[in-house]
């Protein structure tokens, strides 16, 4: 180009008539259309009530009385009250049962789909538990888990080994709940990884196979590299999930036996609609926020889930 030449726009080139008719034209609004309900839905559902949530937390409102200003002082109740803690402690608790023996089975039930078998049958039989409701699930549990008539106790019976109190347990409980969340959610999970085997070439393996590579080194070098992004989208995922534990605690044990179990979400439930201290719960619903936000973040710097290892 010849100095003080004006450059020639090329075929990519962004123009603002390029970005107008980007961002203005028949298949923008067309995409808007399509787009809108969801918009609308997040907006009315998550957005605002979220805004809301933190305007609330800064007020003292029991749903009587109109909300009084009271600055910081939520926040302030926050860092000072015992159960918080406690509550943050059962759901770290709860987080470290769930995750790993819930990824580490997805994955392995993943592979062993993925080497032995691809039926239909299988999967649809794996992610069944996923598809029942939580509450129904925890109904069942409550009858299966009951120490004097329930069938767990039964079943163990027959092995000589003594009944146990399971969720009437303090030692017990929040196991007992994270073994029923890892059951209902192990077969979801290995649908995730099943799919991301699929993606994998069979070149890939079939030239390892060549090169004498057995099945641990083939699982090792080629399937658990390539298996990043979906093993970052588990993590993430399933660490949200289990931080927000509360369908299976209502219906099962309701936060005890003596705190055993009342996870954080059920303590915000507790303060907000059993207490009416809805500033209080805003306040610890913005907390929660925050500890997600920046668990996530940290997660996705330290799994590098922006990156692939497939070229």
């Amino acid at each position: 180009m010849i100095r003080g030449q004006l450059p020639v726009a090329g075929p990519h080139t962004l123009t603002w008539r390029s970005i107008k008719k980007r961002a203005f034209g028949p298949e923008a609004l067309t995409a808007y259309l399509f787009i809108l309900p969801s918009f609308i839905g997040f907006t009315t559902f998550y957005a605002v009530p979220a805004v809301r949530a933190v305007i609330i937390s800064f007020t003292e409102w029991n749903l009587l009385r109109a909300p009084r200003n009271i600055g910081l002082d939520n926040y302030e109740r926050l860092l000072a009250d015992p159960l918080f803690w406690n509550a943050m402690k059962v759901t770290g608790l709860y987080v470290l049962y769930n995750i790993p023996i819930q990824v580490v089975l997805g994955l392995f039930l993943a592979v062993a789909m993925h080497r032995l078998t691809q039926s239909m049958i299988i999967r649809g039989v794996l992610v069944l538990p996923y598809l029942v409701s939580n509450v129904v699930i925890g109904l069942a549990f409550l009858w299966i888990l009951d120490p004097i008539l329930g069938t767990a106790n039964m079943l163990l019976g027959w092995f000589g080994i003594p009944r146990q109190p399971f969720i009437g347990s303090p030692d017990q409980a929040l196991a007992s709940i994270a073994g029923i969340n890892i059951w209902r959610h192990m077969g979801f999970t290995a649908l995730l990884f099943y799919a991301g085997l699929q993606s994998i070439p069979k070149s890939l393996y079939e030239a390892a196979t060549i090169d004498g590579a057995g099945e641990g080194r083939l699982f090792l070098h080629i399937s658990l590299p390539l298996l990043r992004p979906v093993t970052v989208f588990v993590l993430v995922t399933s660490v949200i999930g289990s931080f927000q534990i509360f369908d299976t605690i209502a219906v099962m044990t309701q936060g005890g036996p003596v705190n055993a179990t009342r996870a954080i979400v059920w303590y915000i439930y507790e303060n907000a609609f059993q207490f009416f201290r809805m500033g209080y719960a805003s306040a610890l619903s913005v907390v929660l926020f925050m500890i997600l936000i920046s668990i996530t973040i940290l997660q996705m710097r330290l799994l590098q889930g922006n990156r692939s290892d497939m070229e």
